[in-house]
């Protein structure tokens, strides 16, 4: 497996989303044997999940999230792309 290398600044971003998916696996008193084996991976890659970990497939973590019924959260990735819209409106100018 490739380690991916994500700076110190946006690793905290990926632990952050890890602690929201483990809080909203305790919210629904799932054990992390349950929501593992519903997502069709190892517990010990929900724990990788859990911690933040890049290296974990984002198919993973999409079906992590669908297991605890947030899928559509997946949707809410890149889709406000103000930056892009500025660089489009420079380029019809």
């Amino acid at each position: 497996m490739k380690k991916q290398l994500v700076l110190p600044k946006f690793q905290i971003l990926l632990e952050q989303m890890g602690e929201n998916i483990k809080l909203a696996r305790k919210r629904r008193k799932l054990t992390a044997v349950q929501v593992a084996e519903r997502a069709g991976i190892a517990r010990s890659t929900l724990y990788l999940i859990e911690k933040g970990d890049a290296s974990v497939a984002m198919g993973a973590y999409f079906n992590v999230l669908r297991v605890l019924g947030l899928q559509d959260d997946f949707l809410k990735l890149a889709s406000d792309d103000v930056f892009g819209r500025k660089l489009q409106d420079l380029d019809l100018l």
